[in-house]
């Protein structure tokens, strides 16, 4: 599943994680994370597993509806088998978007044409959009909710910005007018996709009658996610309130969305442990508690490797409809 060409950027990834999970480890020490983990409990463990359920439901459900609104069938056992596939290779598969790209390729290749096998692309691409929309409304409304953690961001921020070097120099300011002139002269042969993606953007998420379904299902995932997140935070034994670790959790979520490692991990943990601190919490709390969360996300995408035993045989196309199902 590792696209051809690209060992570099695997291993870059692989190194990432590793180095970043290494780094952490040696600053914080085994014993201080160890300390920060109380007495196990499995109810909320179980709990956290449980919520993945509907999570992944509602997941390939938006996905399905963004498809559907593209003129794309997709059954929704289909999309509930393909995305818990995608859920396992993303955990699995350096970058953390591969599974979402076998995604596509798998729907994509069983539409009628070559736009339609676009629109399959843009369909995967514009139902992660819509999650990470609704993830960064949260983490908004977490910052907005929590006065002491944007104070804290501000004043790290602000602290960065006078430690970085002065950008008044003619070298820097030659070399940045330089980056954004070859960025310009590549994106203009990016011109005609950006149209048809725009296109289908319209039509799959801003269009009336879509956005507020999009908007409501991305929202009650972007909330699962946090939840699964609290569970295991209150698994490890962790008391710390909910008004002081609620707000602290989308923005570690969503810091991984950047496709730099593997499965977030390394930069879910850094995130955490400098989220806590800025909260005035112990950083070696977050990392235990991030580290618990990427553990139960690879627990909860093991059925996904169950769907890769059985799709490695299946029918060209296995994907366009299921048995006893509508397209």
């Amino acid at each position: 599943m590792t696209p051809p060409g690209r060992p570099t950027v695997v291993w870059l990834r692989l190194l990432i994680s590793a180095g970043l999970l290494a780094a952490l480890l040696s600053w914080l020490e085994p014993e201080r994370l160890a300390a920060e983990v109380g007495s196990l409990a499995p109810a909320w463990l179980l709990l956290a597993l449980a919520l993945s359920v509907p999570q992944v439901a509602l997941s390939a459900w938006r996905w399905r509806l963004t498809a559907r609104s593209l003129g794309m069938p997709l059954p929704m056992g289909t999309a509930v088998a393909e995305y818990y596939l995608a859920t396992f290779l993303n955990q699995i598969l350096p970058g953390g978007v591969l599974g979402d790209a076998a995604r596509a390729w798998r729907h994509g290749r069983r539409q009628a044409d070559a736009q339609r096998s676009r629109g399959a692309w843009h369909a995967v691409l514009i139902e992660r959009v819509s999650g990470q929309l609704a993830l960064a409304l949260l983490a908004l409304a977490a910052l907005t909710a929590s006065p002491k953690l944007r104070d804290g961001l501000l004043g790290g921020l602000e602290q960065a910005l006078a430690a970085a070097p002065d950008p008044g120099t003619v070298p820097l300011w030659a070399g940045l007018a330089t980056a954004i002139l070859l960025a310009t002269l590549a994106a203009l042969r990016w011109v005609e996709p950006l149209r048809d993606f725009a296109r289908d953007l319209r039509r799959s998420l801003l269009a009336n009658g879509v956005w507020r379904r999009q908007a409501i299902v991305s929202l009650l995932v972007a909330t699962s996610y946090v939840a699964v997140y609290f569970c295991c935070a209150r698994a490890l034994g962790i008391g710390t309130d909910a008004s002081l670790l609620l707000p602290l959790i989308p923005l570690v979520l969503l810091a991984m969305a950047a496709p730099v490692s593997v499965a977030g991990w390394g930069v879910r943990e850094g995130a955490a442990a400098l989220l806590w601190w800025l909260a005035g919490l112990p950083p070696a709390q977050g990392v235990a508690i991030s580290i618990a969360y990427g553990l139960v996300v690879l627990l909860s995408s093991l059925p996904g490797a169950l769907v890769l035993m059985t799709v490695r045989g299946s029918r060209p196309d296995a994907c366009a409809t299921a048995p006893g199902e509508a397209p």
